[in-house]
C-alpha cells in the first residue's frame, strides 16, 4: 500500500539533517516508498524525544559511516532497542587528520593557505571521487543488506552530507531514481536547520569571522559539483551505472530488482 506523504518534517532537537527520502521519482515512473529509507547526521546527541521518534520508525538497521575519530569527537549513537547498528567507516581516521586539525585550530593565515583559491572545493571533489573508487566493498555491503533484510534503514555520518549523502545517492542510482532528483535531495542538506555546526577550538569571535566562515564553507556545503564528480567517476571508471553496480558493487540484475521491489512503490 502506498504511504501518504508526511505533511510535516519532524523537528529533532539533537539530530541534524534528518529526512525520509521517500517520494523521489524513478526514470520509469515509480517512486521511492515512504518509511523505508532515511538519512541524517549523527545520532550521538539525540534527546529522549528524538530517540522516541526514531524508535517509532520501525527501523531494522542504522548504517553509521563515521570513523573512530568522528565517534571520539561526537560520541556513540544513541541506542535504539531492537535496531541493528552497522558501522562502515567511509573515511580513514588518519585521512587528512592534520588538515582537519588545522580547520579546527588554524588561524586565518593558515586557513588561507589550505583552503583559499579553490583548494577547499577541490579537496571535496577529490574526496567524493576517492569514495566512489575506493569504498566499493562498503557500498556493496549496504546494497546487499538492503536487498536481504535491512529495511527500513537509516544512513548517517557526522553531518549526513558527504559519506551518507554519497551512500544514499548510490542507493538511489540502483533504484533508478532520476539523476536530477538525486542531486536535489542531496542539496537539501544546505537548509539552515540541517547544516552541521562548524567545530572550532576557539570560542573567540575571530575564530568565526566572516572570512573564516567563507574559507570553511566549501567543506560544509553540499554542492552539486561534488556529487557530479562522483557520477563522472562512475562513468570514467566503469562506463556507466549498470556496469558500476554489477562489476564494482556485485549487484546482479536480479538483486537490483529485489531492491527495487523493497524500496519502490
Amino acid at each position: 500500500m502506498t504511504q501518504q506523504i508526511p505533511s510535516t518534517e519532524p523537528e529533532l532537537a539533537g539530530v541534524r539533517n534528518f529526512r525520509d527520502v521517500g517520494g523521489l521519482p524513478t526514470v520509469d515512473g515509480r517512486r521511492v516508498r515512504y518509511g523505508v529509507l532515511f538519512r541524517s547526521g549523527h545520532l550521538a546527541h539525540a534527546t529522549d524525544e528524538d530517540a522516541a521518534f526514531l524508535g517509532s520508525l520501525g527501523l531494522h538497521t542504522i548504517f553509521d559511516f563515521r570513523n573512530a575519530a568522528d565517534q571520539k569527537l561526537e560520541g556513540p549513537d544513541v541506542e535504539l532497542p531492537g535496531v541493528r547498528n552497522v558501522n562502515l567507516p567511509l573515511s580513514d581516521p588518519a585521512d587528512g587528520a592534520e588538515f582537519w586539525k588545522m580547520v579546527r585550530d588554524g588561524d586565518i593565515d593558515q586557513l588561507r593557505g589550505i583552503l583559499a583559491d579553490g583548494k577547499a572545493a577541490n579537496r571535496m571533489i577529490d574526496s567524493y571521487r576517492r569514495m566512489v573508487k575506493e569504498r566499493t566493498a562498503e557500498h556493496s555491503q549496504v546494497l546487499h543488506a538492503l536487498v536481504e533484510d535491512s529495511v527500513p534503514a537509516l544512513m548517517h555520518c557526522a553531518a549526513g552530507k558527504d559519506r551518507a549523502g554519497l551512500s544514499i545517492a548510490v542507493t538511489l542510482l540502483a533504484l533508478g531514481v532520476e539523476r536530477e532528483a538525486i542531486v536535489a535531495d542531496y542539496l537539501e542538506s544546505n537548509a539552515k536547520h540541517r547544516r552541521y555546526k562548524v567545530h572550532r577550538s576557539s570560542s573567540d569571535a575571530s575564530a568565526y569571522s566572516p572570512e573564516v566562515m567563507e574559507l570553511l564553507s566549501p567543506l560544509f556545503d553540499a554542492r552539486a559539483e561534488y556529487l557530479t564528480a562522483a557520477f563522472e567517476t562512475i562513468e570514467e571508471a566503469w562506463g556507466g551505472v549498470d556496469s558500476y553496480l554489477e562489476q564494482a558493487l556485485r549487484l546482479t540484475p536480479e538483486a537490483r530488482e529485489r531492491l527495487r521491489e523493497r524500496l519502490l512503490d
